[in-house]
């Protein structure tokens, strides 16, 4: 896939994002990312590619009234939902490379599972590093190697089999940044001098593979790409295709290990 980075989630789509990813997979992060950034009553904070604004929210309670939070993304259907969930945050459309708010701006600087879409994921680190005001702290986080999530490594090994490598790249792409030592070489070459890489574990709870998959179904973003690769890697069309043949081996392995 050539710019996953681009992807487009429509509003409806936010919504299933905001009312089923987030209490199965993102809700559970917030916490130890704004932890990890030592978000503290009276900060000003900066989420950059906020999403429906989980982490943003999280941030929020935090700060506390004597601080301010401004969630920012480039995807308008995410913000609609977000603004509609908490109306007290300054809610901002923008771009991770070229953010508009001067230098130093904010005392932390947070972005969770969004880098790896960024087009330019340089450009936007060493943006989030020059509105951060001296002291002050940054954390971003980004999925471990794929390996680590055995639901979506099924996706994406039907998907090779089923659709060819291309198509399951679009699958495979949250999962890019994976790599611990080329991550830590992409701060470094953003200019962020002694950046830390650490992994923390997690899981994540779906009442069953085919909610898993009518949900990723459902949650689909689109690229904004040409007709011809919408056509041909259209993220819903091939999950569409993926659902029956997941399910399909689902019940075919539960009943293989029934009767073993």
């Amino acid at each position: 896939m050539a710019e996953p980075e681009r992807w487009q989630v429509s509003t409806d789509a936010a919504e299933v994002y905001e009312s089923c990813f987030v209490p199965a997979i993102f809700g559970a992060w917030a916490g130890p990312v704004a932890d990890a950034a030592g978000i503290r009553r009276g900060d000003k904070a900066l989420d950059v590619g906020c999403g429906t604004g989980v982490l943003t929210r999280e941030a929020l309670r935090r700060v506390g009234k004597e601080g301010q939070v401004v969630g920012l993304d480039l995807n308008e259907g995410m913000l609609a939902v977000a603004a509609r969930t908490e109306p007290n945050v300054e809610w901002r459309l923008g771009d991770a490379a070229s953010l508009p708010f001067e230098d130093a701006s904010f005392d932390v600087v947070v972005s969770q599972f969004a880098l790896m879409y960024f087009p330019d994921r340089v450009a936007s680190l060493r943006e989030m590093w020059r509105t951060l005001a001296p002291g002050g702290r940054l954390a971003v986080a980004s999925w471990a190697p794929i390996d680590h999530a055995r639901g979506y490594e099924i996706l994406v090994d039907i998907a090779v089999r089923q659709c060819g490598r291309e198509a399951a790249d679009v699958l495979a792409a949250p999962f890019v940044l994976g790599d611990p030592t080329e991550l830590g070489k992409l701060y470094a070459g953003s200019g962020i001098p002694g950046a830390k890489v650490t992994l923390h574990e997690g899981s994540i709870r779906f009442p069953s593979v085919t909610e898993f998959i009518r949900i990723e179904v459902k949650g689909s973003p689109r690229p904004t790409c040409s007709a011809t690769m919408r056509c041909k890697l259209s993220p819903r069309n091939l999950k569409m295709r993926l659902w029956s043949l997941w399910c399909l081996q689902a019940r075919l392995s539960c009943r293989w290990t029934r009767t073993s």
